[in-house]
């Protein structure tokens, strides 16, 4: 599959067939996300791959009640291992760093027939709890990740020229 038909077939899964993910899709998934950039190579990051039930079970609470969480037979929980270090932009490095490695297993996941949806709707303290996460580490995204129990059609997307403009801000 190239790139660009792994961006266009993404979609956000929210039902997931019970069969499990196989053990060299989900390395390749994980080294999807190890091979991402990040700013200064600090690839700061870590993922947590959950598969026991129980504990997805309580990753689904922890994210507002998204019983879909736990339905994937794989909950990663992507971490930003270094926090403190800011661009010289000014922003936080870990999140967009750590944002890149996911969109990474997210695209290589579709290549695999797996699905994922990206989970920002969580509460980080009871996640960093139930998964003995350190403090000064911040968990950034859950994503689940399984075959889709169904076929999910394209949202709308705005248009090119809705999203861009030339040499300035317009």
């Amino acid at each position: 599959m190239e790139v660009t038909q792994a961006i266009r077939d993404r979609r956000s899964v929210r039902n997931f067939q019970s069969r499990a993910v196989e053990e060299d899709k989900l390395r390749m998934v994980l080294e999807a996300g190890r091979l991402a950039p990040s700013a200064r190579n600090l690839q700061n990051w870590k993922f947590i791959v959950v598969r026991d039930q129980e504990t997805r079970n309580k990753l689904a609470e922890a994210a507002k009640g998204q019983s879909f969480v736990a339905q994937a037979p794989v909950v990663i929980a992507a971490c930003g291992t270094k926090a403190d270090y800011v661009m010289t932009c000014g922003q936080a490095a870990y999140s967009i760093d750590v944002a890149i490695a996911v969109d990474h297993m997210t695209l290589q996941a579709v290549e695999l027939g797996l699905g994922t949806c990206w989970i920002g709707a969580f509460y980080e303290d009871q996640v960093k709890e139930i998964l003995g996460v350190p403090t000064e580490v911040r968990v950034v995204a859950l994503l689940p990740l399984g075959y889709p129990a169904e076929s999910t059609p394209p949202t709308r997307r705005k248009t090119l020229e809705e999203v861009t403009c030339e040499e300035r801000w317009a």
